[in-house]
Order: C-alpha cells, then sequence, then structure tokens
C-alpha cells in the first residue's frame, strides 16, 4: 500500500476534532493572522501585491486586493512566512505547519471557520506524522515538501474529496514540486518565505484539479521513481500515526526568530553580565548549529532572511537589547553588533543533541575581564511542554498591531463564514 493510500483513508475519516486540540487550532488562527496582518508593508507582500492585477478574481486575501484562489493563497502564506514568527514542529524534519492557514482561506470563503478548525487539525496531523518518518533537510531537500502534502490533506478534508480524490490531491502535490534546500543555505533571500507560500499555492491548484476529476500517478511515494524510492528512502512508514493530536506536539514562538533561537534569545536576554565583553560562546545543539550558525553569512547577514537564521546576530542583539522583536532587525549592519558578533562562537553539545527535540537546549556564556557569566534555557516558552498562556498569545498579537476587536472577531472565527471574516479583519 502506498503512503498515499494510507493519509487519504485518515483524511476522509476525520469528521470532528477533540476540544483540545479545537481550541487549540483557534489559537493558531489567531496567531497566524496576527503575524499575517503585520507583514503586508514587508518589501516582498508589496512585490505580490502589485502584480494582482494579472490574477483577477473575486477571493478574498488578507490584503486589500482579491485574486484568484492560487494566488490569494500565495499571498496570505507569503505574510504569514515572511516574519519567521508563525509556529514550528521539530521532528527528524522541521515544520511550520500554520503556513497552510493562508491556503485554507483562500479556497472556500463560504465555509464557517469552524470547517477551516477541522481541517486545520487535518492538516497539522499529517503535516507533523510525516515529519517523523524522515529528514529532508539532511537529504538537500526543503521541509516544504512535507508542507504541500499536509496542506493537500487539509484541503481535501475541508472540500469533503472522497477517498480516490484525495489521493489524487495527494500525488499532484508531491510529484511534480519537490523542492530543494538550497533556500535556507548560507544567505537566504524573499524566497524563504517564497517557499512555503509556492508550495501551499501548489497545493491549492492541484486540490481543486483533483477535484473536478482530474488523475494523478497512483505510487506517489512507492513507485519506481517515487518521493521514497528516489528522495526518501529511509522513509519510517511506522512512525507516521496520524492520530487527531498533531498540533498540540507543535510550538509558537514567543520571538520572531527561526525556532532554534529561541532558547537562545531566552538566555541572551536574561544573562546579567558586568565588564568588557571578550568572548562569547554559544553551545546548542546539531541542528541549531547547522542551520543557524552554518557559514560566515550568519556572521555578517545583510537582509533580514539571514538574519532571522543567525544565532550570532539574535544572539549579539539579545544580549544588548534584553529583548528580540521585529524592530531589532534595524540593526543588520550596525559596527557595534558586527564587532560583538565576531566574538561568538558556536558549538554543538553531543548531550543537547540528544536530547532534541523534547528539549531545546541552549546554553550562553558571556566571558569578560570580570569574570564568566552563564545561562542555560532548557524548554524556551511556547514550546508544548511550556506553553504560551491565552494572555500571552493575545499580548503578542496586540504587540503585532491588532486592535481588541480584531482579537475578538478572530476569537469567534469558527462561527463566522471565511469572506465575512477577513472583510471584518479590515472594517474593525
Amino acid at each position: 500500500m502506498d503512503l498515499s493510500d494510507i493519509i487519504a483513508e485518515y483524511v476522509v475519516s476525520v469528521e470532528e476534532v477533540d476540544d483540545k486540540v479545537y481550541a487549540e487550532a483557534k489559537r493558531r488562527v489567531l496567531d497566524s493572522v496576527a503575524i499575517a496582518l503585520a507583514s503586508r508593508d514587508s518589501p516582498p507582500a508589496k512585490i505580490i501585491e502589485s502584480m494582482s492585477d494579472l490574477y483577477p478574481g473575486n477571493t478574498p486575501t488578507l490584503g486589500n486586493f482579491s485574486t484568484t484562489p492560487d494566488f490569494a493563497s500565495f499571498y496570505n502564506t507569503l505574510l504569514i512566512r515572511y516574519l519567521d514568527f508563525n509556529d514550528t514542529y521539530l521532528g527528524l524534519e522541521p515544520l511550520h505547519p500554520s503556513d497552510m492557514i493562508g491556503g485554507l482561506l483562500a479556497v472556500s470563503p463560504e465555509v464557517k471557520g469552524e470547517d477551516i478548525i477541522r481541517a486545520i487539525a487535518v492538516g497539522y496531523d499529517v503535516g507533523v506524522n510525516l515529519c517523523d518518518t524522515t529528514s529532508l533537510r539532511k537529504k538537500g531537500y526543503d521541509h516544504v515538501n512535507f508542507l504541500e502534502i499536509a496542506t493537500a490533506s487539509a484541503l481535501s478534508n475541508l472540500l469533503r474529496l472522497d477517498r480516490n480524490k484525495v489521493k489524487n490531491a495527494i500525488s499532484l502535490s508531491i510529484i511534480p514540486h519537490v523542492a530543494l534546500r538550497e533556500t535556507r543555505s548560507g544567505k537566504l533571500s524573499m524566497w524563504k518565505a517564497g517557499a512555503a507560500a509556492e508550495a501551499v499555492r501548489n497545493a491549492v491548484f492541484v486540490t481543486l484539479l483533483a477535484k473536478s476529476g482530474f488523475t494523478a500517478p497512483e505510487l506517489p511515494f512507492s513507485g519506481v521513481f517515487g518521493f521514497s524510492s528516489i528522495v526518501a528512502r529511509d522513509m519510517d512508514l511506522s512512525k507516521f500515526r496520524p492520530d487527531g493530536r498533531g498540533i498540540l506536539r507543535t510550538m509558537i514562538k514567543k520571538y520572531p526568530v527561526e525556532y532554534h533561537a529561541q532558547a537562545a534569545v531566552e538566555a541572551a536576554a536574561g544573562l546579567e553580565y558586568h565588564g568588557e565583553i571578550r568572548k562569547v560562546l554559544v553551545e546548542t545543539y546539531e541542528a541549531g548549529k547547522t542551520i543557524l550558525a552554518d557559514s560566515r553569512e550568519k556572521w555578517r547577514p545583510q537582509n533580514k532572511e539571514t538574519a532571522d537564521h543567525s544565532l550570532p546576530f539574535i544572539v549579539a542583539v539579545s544580549l544588548i537589547r534584553k529583548d528580540f522583536w521585529l524592530d531589532s532587525y534595524s540593526l543588520i549592519r550596525e559596527h557595534t553588533l558586527e564587532k560583538l558578533m565576531d566574538l561568538i562562537e558556536v558549538v554543538e553539545r553531543d548531550d543537547y543533541t540528544s536530547v532534541y527535540p523534547k528539549e531545546l537546549p541552549t546554553k550562553i556564556t558571556v566571558i569578560t575581564d570580570k569574570g564568566e557569566f552563564s545561562k542555560e534555557v532548557k524548554i524556551p516558552r511556547g514550546h508544548y511542554a511550556n506553553p504560551m498562556s491565552d494572555e500571552e498569545l493575545e499580548k503578542k498579537a496586540s504587540r503585532l498591531g491588532l486592535s481588541k476587536k480584531q482579537i475578538e472577531l478572530i476569537k469567534n472565527f469558527d462561527t463566522i463564514k471565511v469572506r465575512e471574516f477577513v472583510r471584518g479583519l479590515k472594517e474593525v
């Protein structure tokens, strides 16, 4: 049996979700929409908005225009992903599962939010379980390959496709759209957010194709040239065990940096030291070092995309400001900060790697002319083992610019049709 058969069987089986999952999915809508609305003036969002006349349609977006479903999904997802502030899953492969919400909001504007909530639960479950089967990044492939499968699964549930159509949607999502990890190597570009947007756009388009009867290769994973035959031969399908609760193993970000730097911000911001800094030692686990300190570009980030994946930049800012927020990126190329970054060394600790991802331990040691000062954080705030409260999440949304009325609207998302919800965000 091909993995697409297993996924399709699961997707069509889900009719409702339990209360805890339902509540968590609503929290992710609040988090994702707040981040998206804060991203609308970003350079890549403006580029996409300027192209909207090429794609006339009546699907509302989280911006100020309507367009086609696939273009709306690209734009919405770009907004959610650009700030690198939305949620994360860390298994053998990482994922930002809330990226799919941008597509779900673009496909069926007349459904109520409660239907989107159910689809979110399905998509998260498929996505995180795929991430437990194999590592893509170590093979040179990007995590958005799993995102587009998960999104196609969520969309298929939302649209109530039958089992064969779900299987076709999954096959069409992955076979033509295998994404390379070069997106996240060295100096990063706008495509860091664009890769997720394109994956969700692909999933939207092919799911609508499948809904209309378009067929696909029958063995997208196990075929002679299938995904698990060519890309990920070590996929362990015994680890694919969707149970409807995958979202409860994902994590929300407290700070607008890549998740492997969340503990680093907490440690550096909370570290009290005295004297003139001579050296800063950052001890972390394998993923933290290989993703956030993999090249010289991470010690000299020239743009936001690279800086939010740079441990030296993030630690230096957090030591100086005792916080890290969106305005921290204004310090890119600042001379004093670069001098401090040159004093930072990043090393992997085997004992830290061995407990990842149940813990994300990071230790910052500042060596000055007055002595050594250290702080360790094992589980950052927002991790599923140390979750942010509803009040903290609303504070984050408020700091991102949402009004109290917008927050209340989002909290009632499940009772409102998507079209009315999107319109309401702009009216309050």
